[in-house]
């Protein structure tokens, strides 16, 4: 997850865009098409009588959906106490120690830290490796906002300490991309975020996203696609782990253009102003099976974006009368536009032994006519249910008593693991956050880990808005804890933890 260097670029072909809180993306007036210049149709849909008005439907496309009905729920649910990101003491937060790195120019300078997560077994609970918890993290120099790269960070399992976490480096080589046969992989220009898994033999297992470069002159649009890779890990000393490179590098998926958008379909036409997303590869286990639930957009078979949405009783919820009034106000909104594109999605694919791609499945859960965006795809399962996170933005939302500034993550619960997934606390709402992006204390990014016991998740994120500030960089968050009854959630009082925290043992 990291939209700054694809949206400055666009910015210089879009109008009208609204500026993302620090600065990560923007949406822009227009939508994007399909490969034929348009929207497509639902092929069981019947053309309309007036080509000028959408035939209103009410189709799922067989899976389940952030509807306007749920969503204005947020708003009129955001200042309870029990979805408060806690406060945190400026005073107290410090960048992490072992953040440095080098510039361009081979200087040494503290680097900007921001999304990570944990390698984890395959429940999602943190792994022990040799005595280490391992995070990987996107690091990267403070003023260039194309420097994105994955980091390695490990310290002994029994310290909780901020100081105790030591910097491995970079994971890949500018080399290691030069893969034979893997023309999507030489071309990568960053790395983006992704999880990580210990396997049965005790190995490292990387997916992440490889993020293209932007030229729209040589054909290249920021194409995002889920990647993975085994990473070697040794202990060359007492204390101290180093990467020993990597193996079995590839590329695993980057869009159908059917089940989920692809980057051709997003911007072949010209128009640069959609926010096309295939990032943020979650890998989870279920019955033996091997899957990767990722965010993405909705493709021609699941409902594409255009102006068709706002006529898809789905979309909304409630009843019929909700459906007609919302609509209306959807058709007459300054924002029409930019609704238009907003077809979020979180997806499911499921993979081979060798992780190379198997089955590309429906979409578990998405956001049409709500937001464009729901990132950091997160999924486990606990007392007997799949629980399904993703962090959001208000300003990305277009929904009445959402504003710019409001952070949240939206949590779901389901039976199975690809659904039907119905809201957390019946909007889906599950942590707010409302701060001055300027406020160094503003988190993004929040993470829900598992415990061994119990139903209480220690939530991660990152603290401090990148290049924001001269002395202060993007840190590890202090953590924190969310309790899980059932589909109800509350922040733990009291339950802060400290920066960087993954488990409470």
């Amino acid at each position: 997850m990291n939209m700054t260097h694809l949206y400055k670029k666009a910015a210089a072909v879009t109008v009208a865009a609204a500026l993302l809180a620090g600065g990560t993306s923007a949406f822009a007036s227009g939508y994007g098409q399909d490969y034929n210049g348009g929207s497509p149709a639902h092929p069981t849909h019947p053309a309309p009588a007036n080509p000028n008005i959408p035939s209103v439907i009410d189709d799922t496309y067989g899976f389940s959906h952030i509807t306007r009905f749920d969503a204005l729920k947020i708003a009129q649910q955001q200042n309870r106490s029990q979805f408060q990101v806690p406060a945190f003491n400026k005073d107290d937060i410090r960048n992490i120690p072992s953040a440095v790195g080098k510039d361009a120019n081979g200087n040494t300078i503290n680097l900007d830290v921001w999304d990570t997560w944990p390698l984890q077994n395959a429940d999602g609970t943190v792994a022990n490796y040799n005595g280490y918890q391992i995070v990987f993290g996107l690091a990267g120099d403070p003023k260039v906002s194309s420097d994105t790269f994955i980091y390695l960070f490990y310290k002994k399992a029994e310290d909780q300490s901020l100081d105790a976490w030591k910097n491995a480096g970079r994971v890949f080589k500018d080399t290691d991309k030069l893969v034979p046969n893997d023309p999507i992989l030489n071309h990568q220009a960053e790395e983006w975020s992704g999880s990580a898994t210990m396997t049965k033999d005790g190995k490292v297992r990387l997916f992440y996203t490889n993020r293209h470069p932007w030229d729209a002159d040589q054909g290249f649009f920021g194409k995002q696609t889920l990647t993975t890779a085994q990473i070697n890990v040794s202990e060359p000393a007492a204390g101290t782990l180093k990467v020993d490179g990597v193996e079995d590098f590839k590329s695993i998926f980057d869009g159908d253009g059917k089940m989920y958008q692809t980057v051709n379909q997003a911007f072949s036409g010209g128009d640069y102003s959609d926010n096309h997303t295939l990032r943020d590869p979650h890998y989870v286990e279920d019955n033996g099976h091997k899957y990767l639930v990722f965010e993405a957009n909705t493709g021609s078979e699941t409902g594409y974006q255009g102006d068709e949405m706002f006529y898809n009783k789905a979309y909304y919820g409630g009843n019929d009368k909700f459906f007609d009034s919302e609509r209306e106000k959807l058709l007459n909104s300054p924002n029409k536009d930019y609704m238009s594109i907003a077809n979020g999605a979180l997806g499911i694919i499921e993979l081979n032994d060798d992780y190379s791609l198997k089955k590309v499945m429906k979409p578990l859960i998405a956001s049409n006519t709500v937001t464009d965006e729901i990132e950091r795809a997160n999924i486990f399962k606990m007392n007997g249910k799949w629980y399904l996170f993703t962090d959001t933005r208000g300003a990305k939302m277009f929904v009445d008593g959402v504003d710019a500034e409001d952070i949240y993550m939206l949590g779901y619960v389901s039976d199975s693991i690809d659904g039907p997934y119905k809201p957390l606390n019946g909007s889906g709402l599950v942590l707010h956050q409302d701060l001055n992006p300027r406020d160094i204390t503003w988190t993004y990014a929040h993470f829900a880990i598992p415990q061994v016991k119990g139903n209480e998740v220690v939530i991660t994120s990152y603290m401090t808005n990148r290049g924001y500030f001269a002395n202060q960089q993007s840190t590890f968050a202090p953590s924190f804890k969310v309790a899980i009854h059932g589909d109800r959630t509350s922040v733990v009082p009291n339950s802060n933890l400290n920066q960087g925290q993954v488990t409470t043992d």
